[in-house]
């Protein structure tokens, strides 16, 4: 619904803007994070709890990109979906889920960071995995009890376009807002966004002074993973939730105005589009989270070669004429520079001859 009296913008771009990003996600992402998942679990020895936050992510990660042919099947159909009305819940509800989940288990990756570095001995006790491990099974468990009552909570209210089919998780009634995507909108940004965005945006920032004054491969290696992680908050997700609160508060008719209302409807499909590139930026996490870079070999020969044969048209037969020269010159010039260092030449060897 949009502010009162004003009609809803054309938004036909976003029929070709969603399909295009979430297959660019899925090409980019599926592979990535089911390396990363192969790589953490059978080849990574000992566990380390950055490790099971990792893991943690790239499931996240792995589910929601599973989901994503739902959407682009809907988005191509002119936003008509007819998978029913439960896969509608299912899939809507784990698409932004994932949004918060990989937020948080990142923040927690940042944490772990932190602490390995300032505070070295505390880290030493607190560095078993059981303990990441109890923080993943808690976070997924708070995600679950949620998705699960929003999902039993029964269909989601839409208004529905006569020139078009069913639509899926978008223009809400205003019955369905105030009842039930309002406080879970609400609450999410709050506590699954604000928070860890102010960890990540404020504190870590302030942490670098110190990491970097340690100095070591630790310190280096928590940099890194700080600068990552922090790319990927303001790339993928503060905008949208920066559009997000500007959303809520349009649809609370705090925005009442048509000109910033509309403003707001199209930012937030592009901000939509944008976040989940989040799960095919999420490997460069994996990448400089884990010490055994060998294991990434592959994934990089693979760009590696794209990038030389994209290159190899860049160069001309006279590049291979000069070469073919300098290969055929190479013996005479190896013969010549040990003749040299022999300090034994045809010269000399004529005038030992007349000597004799």
């Amino acid at each position: 619904m949009n502010a009162p009296n004003c009609s809803e913008p054309s938004s036909k771009y976003q029929h070709h803007l969603f399909p295009l990003v979430y297959g660019v996600a899925m090409v980019l992402g599926l592979p990535g994070n089911l390396l990363a998942l192969y790589i953490f679990l059978f080849k990574v020895s000992p566990r380390t709890s950055s490790g099971v936050y990792v893991v943690n992510l790239a499931l996240a990660d792995t589910a929601i990109l599973l989901t994503l042919p739902f959407r682009i099947h809907y988005h191509l159909h002119d936003n008509t979906w007819v998978f029913g009305d439960m896969a509608c819940r299912v899939t809507g509800a784990l698409w932004y889920a994932n949004i918060y989940i990989s937020i948080c288990f990142m923040t927690c990756i940042c944490v772990d960071r932190y602490v390995a570095v300032v505070h070295p001995h505390r880290y030493l006790r607190l560095k078993n995995p059981c303990g990441a491990a109890a923080v993943s099974v808690l976070l997924w468990a708070v995600l679950g009890v949620a998705l699960l009552t929003f999902i039993c909570m029964g269909s989601l209210e839409s208004v529905q376009d006569p020139t078009s089919g069913s639509r899926c998780f978008e223009s809400f009634t205003r019955g369905e807002w105030e009842r039930r995507i309002g406080p879970y909108s609400v609450i999410s940004l709050v506590f699954c966004s604000l928070l860890p965005s102010v960890v990540i945006l404020v504190c870590y920032p302030l942490a670098m002074r110190r990491i970097s004054r340690i100095g070591g491969g630790t310190a280096r290696r928590a940099q890194r993973i700080i600068f990552t992680v922090l790319a990927i908050t303001l790339l993928c997700f503060l905008p949208y939730h920066t559009v997000l609160l500007l959303h809520l508060l349009r649809r609370m008719d705090v925005i009442r105005h048509c000109g910033p209302a509309n403003a707001i409807y199209h930012a937030r499909r592009v901000t939509m589009a944008l976040v989940s590139l989040n799960t095919c930026l999420d490997p460069l996490l994996f990448y400089v989270t884990s010490k055994h870079s060998r294991h990434w070999r592959p994934l990089r020969r693979l760009w590696l070669w794209c990038r030389a044969r994209r290159e190899v048209g860049i160069y001309t037969l006279s590049h291979a004429a000069d070469l073919g020269e300098t290969a055929a010159s190479a013996p005479r010039d190896y013969c010549h520079q040990r003749k040299e260092r022999s300090g034994f030449s045809t010269k000399t060897f004529n005038q030992m001859s007349s000597v004799q």
